[in-house]
């Protein structure tokens, strides 16, 4: 088995390039292991394209799978064109539907689709905009958003110091939360000015990451909706500059909520499985 190792700004995840193995749950979570195992954020499997010229599926570190990961997918493109023969545009058939990718020299653009709050299409249990909800002791005001995978975000004053907060507490409470039947992404955030936000990310399967794609643009179409930030003059989008730990992202959020993502992917190394380690894989499976 060889697996070809990248990230987003830390956000990083294992592109499975050949394998007489099929990746399962077991496997996903054994892999992903950041002590035992190779160590990652995911695993990046390579699927026939369903209505796309490409296919993939995405894998959590506790073997679960996502709809879709702004990450992953610029990740997964990179990939493609660089050792696959993709062109620089092309699109690629997520859980959630299908995507369209340009890959340049420096960045990764891929159009994210549109964002929804519609509970049903979330999926949560009730429309969820600035609602407060207590959270292990606190109120937080809540908005729920779908970007083809579900993400719960939380504003706070721009003064706020984030890592002063038991962020982590809370995502960890939020993601299983019954108002989330699929669980749920969790993002704590600030807005610094008209066009930056900061945040801080619990991702659904993987915990704390450094960065995300899908959740830098549902903390975007949150802030649009609820007005902090606003577009240029004479412009009918938003282009906002997402701030996390790993490094910043850009989102563009259109009238109609449709989202086009921006930022780097970059490959590590190549890693092939020891015989001894490909055994643990092959019993686990």
């Amino acid at each position: 088995m060889i697996l070809i190792k990248s990230h987003g700004l830390g956000n990083d995840y294992l592109v499975l390039h050949a394998s007489s193995l099929p990746m399962t749950p077991a496997r996903a979570r054994l892999i992903c292991d950041r002590h035992i195992g190779v160590g990652g954020d995911g695993v990046l499997e390579r699927l026939p394209g369903q209505g796309a010229d490409y296919g993939l599926r995405i894998w959590n570190p506790d073997g679960s799978t996502a709809e879709k990961s702004g990450n992953g997918l610029r990740i997964f493109s990179r990939y493609l064109v660089d050792h696959c023969g993709a062109k620089s545009a092309h699109t690629i058939s997520v859980a959630s539907g299908v995507v369209r990718s340009t890959v340049a020299s420096d960045a990764v653009t891929v159009e994210m689709g549109r964002a929804t709050t519609e509970p049903a299409a979330v999926p949560c249990t009730q429309p969820l905009s600035q609602t407060p909800v207590e959270i292990c002791g606190t109120r937080l005001s809540l908005t729920a958003v779908g970007v083809g995978n579900p993400h719960c975000v939380v504003f706070f004053s721009p003064e706020t110091d984030l890592d002063a907060l038991p962020w982590r507490e809370w995502g960890a409470a939020l993601e299983v939360h019954p108002l989330f039947p699929n669980r749920t992404n969790v993002q704590f955030a600030r807005v610094l000015n008209r066009d930056t936000i900061e945040m801080r990310i619990w991702e659904r399967g993987a915990g704390e990451t450094s960065a995300s794609g899908s959740s830098s643009c549902a903390v975007a179409t949150a802030a649009c909706l609820h007005g902090l930030v606003t577009p240029r003059p004479g412009e009918r989008k938003t282009a906002i500059t997402l701030v996390m730990p790993g490094g910043e992202l850009s989102v563009t959020v259109r009238e109609d909520l449709s989202l086009t993502l921006h930022g780097p992917a970059e490959e590590v190394c190549w890693i092939e499985l020891s015989p001894v380690f490909l055994g643990s894989v092959e019993k686990v499976g």
